[in-house]
C-alpha cells in the first residue's frame, strides 16, 4: 500500500503541475467555448486516460525488457532533465500568454476552415442537436473526436507522458495510473469550466517554476534511493 500510495501521490503532483498551462489544457478551455462542454470534457479526458494507462504500461514493461538498474538511471537523468528544462522555461521564457496566443491562433484557423460557410443559427441547432443525442452515440460525435484526437496527439511524446513512462519504471504503476487519472481529471474540468478566463489568468512562469523544482526533488529522490 506504500508503495502505490507515493506511486499515486508523485503522479498526481507531477501531472496537475505538468498539465496546467500546457497546449492541452488551454486547447480544452478554447473548444469548451465554442462546443458543448460535456463532449469536450468527455473528448478531451478519454485522450488523456487512454494516452495516460499506455505510457504507464510502457513504463511497466521497461523494467522486464532492460534491467531495473539501467531503468532506475534513466528514470533519474529524466527527472533531472525535465527539472532544467521546466527551470529554464521558467526563467528564459517570453512570456505567459505566449502558448495560449499558439493554441488559440491554430484553433482559430481550424474553426474559421471548418465553419466558415456556416451561419451562426445553423451552428447553434447543430450544437442543440448533439447534445439531445443518446449519451453512446456521442462517443461518435466530431467534437468528441476533435478533443480526443487534439488531446491524445498533443500528448503523445510531450514531457508529461515521458516522465509518467519514468515513474512508472520507477513507482507502482497502479498507483501512477491513478494519480495521473485524477490530475488529468482536474486539469481538464477546470478548463472546460473555467475556459479561457481561468486560462489566461494563469502564471505559466509560476507553473513552469513550481514543475521544475518538483521534478528535481523528484530526481534526487531517485537519485538517493536503492535499485530494488
Amino acid at each position: 500500500m506504500t508503495s502505490i500510495a507515493q506511486g499515486f501521490t508523485k503522479s498526481l503532483a507531477m501531472t496537475v503541475l505538468s498539465e496546467i498551462g500546457d497546449k492541452t489544457f488551454f486547447a480544452a478551455a478554447i473548444l469548451a467555448m465554442r462546443h458543448p462542454r460535456r463532449l469536450v470534457l468527455l473528448g478531451c479526458l478519454s485522450a488523456l486516460i487512454v494516452m495516460t494507462i499506455l505510457s504507464a504500461l510502457v513504463g511497466w514493461a521497461a523494467p522486464n525488457l532492460i534491467s531495473r538498474k539501467w531503468t532506475h538511471h534513466i528514470t533519474t537523468f529524466l527527472f533531472f532533465g525535465f527539472g532544467i528544462w521546466s527551470l529554464k522555461d521558467a526563467i528564459f521564457g517570453d512570456g505567459d500568454a505566449e502558448e495560449l496566443a499558439e493554441v488559440e491562433a491554430e484553433l482559430d484557423k481550424d474553426w474559421k476552415a471548418n465553419n466558415g460557410v456556416k451561419k451562426d443559427s445553423s451552428k447553434v441547432d447543430d450544437d442543440l442537436k448533439k447534445q439531445q443525442r443518446p449519451f453512446l452515440s456521442q462517443f461518435l460525435s466530431p467534437i468528441f473526436l476533435k478533443a480526443f484526437s487534439i488531446n491524445f496527439f498533443g500528448e503523445w511524446g510531450d514531457k508529461s507522458q515521458l516522465a509518467t513512462i519514468g515513474l512508472a519504471a520507477d513507482e507502482n504503476p497502479f498507483g501512477v495510473v491513478l494519480g495521473g487519472i485524477l490530475g488529468q481529471a482536474l486539469c481538464t474540468t477546470a478548463a472546460v469550466i473555467g475556459g479561457k478566463s481561468l486560462a489566461s489568468q494563469i502564471s505559466e512562469k509560476m507553473v513552469a517554476l513550481s514543475g521544475g523544482l518538483l521534478f528535481i526533488v523528484f530526481g534526487i529522490q531517485s537519485f538517493l534511493s536503492p535499485v530494488e
